[in-house]
């Protein structure tokens, strides 16, 4: 039991990138904190990577890492509905990243779990377009912050050509959309991939700008 107490911990300690209190860690577990300051002593003394003290709260030391421990019936689950929704939405390269993903599972879960091969979550064979064109490439655009000249055909077939700052890319039933700071409109705009004529990614970054964040958009909705 105390065993799987403590890999319960750095599960726990894993997820954070903030320290976490005794009693935080108390209360998730169940145990008092006097538990938890013993149980942080025993995995101090055998080597793992825990740093902090009672009072102010402790951590993954930076730079280390640790392998998967193991997954909860309901966590597995939704690491598999992820990967299937990659696989069944994404292109080319998305989908052999998760199919490489699903093979590192397996290789740490060996034959002690059954959810791999008997799923009980799936994904919808919707509608959707052959292949997401330029998903990877906007993908890579929006985590370099870098603005990107788009040519875009309206639901009317009219083109237009706009300068955007690329913010977040959201998969829908049939379509990828690009959600962008709009420099021409100086608006958020939702750019379809399917309605993109061309694009090209410039080199000129852009800085964090409060108000004009993916996560402004989304509090906007």
């Amino acid at each position: 039991m105390r065993t799987i107490r403590l890999f319960s911990i750095l599960d726990v300690l894993r997820g954070r990138k903030r320290p976490v209190s005794a009693q935080v860690l108390a209360d998730s577990l169940g145990v008092s904190v006097r538990t938890i300051y013993r149980d942080i002593a025993t995995l101090q003394s055998m080597g793992a990577p825990v740093r902090g003290e009672g009072g102010v709260g402790y951590q993954i030391e930076a730079g280390f890492f640790l392998p998967p421990l193991h997954f909860e019936q309901d966590e597995l689950d939704a690491l598999l509905l992820g990967i299937r929704m990659v696989t069944a939405r994404g292109d080319d390269t998305l989908g052999a990243a998760a199919a490489r993903v699903l093979s590192k599972i397996e290789t740490v879960l060996g034959d002690t779990e059954t959810s791999l091969n008997q799923p009980l979550l799936a994904v919808g064979a919707g509608p959707r377009q052959a292949k997401s064109s330029g998903l990877t490439d906007l993908k890579s655009a929006t985590q370099r912050r870098l603005k990107t000249k788009v040519i875009y055909k309206d639901d009317r077939g009219q083109l237009s050509e706009r300068v955007v700052r690329p913010l977040g890319l959201t998969a829908f039933e049939a379509v990828w959309v690009l959600t962008a700071w709009c420099e021409t409109r100086e608006a958020f705009r939702n750019f379809r991939l399917d309605r993109i004529a061309s694009f090209e990614i410039t080199d000129q970054r852009f800085k964090r700008e409060p108000g004009k964040e993916f996560n402004d958009y989304l509090r906007s909705l």
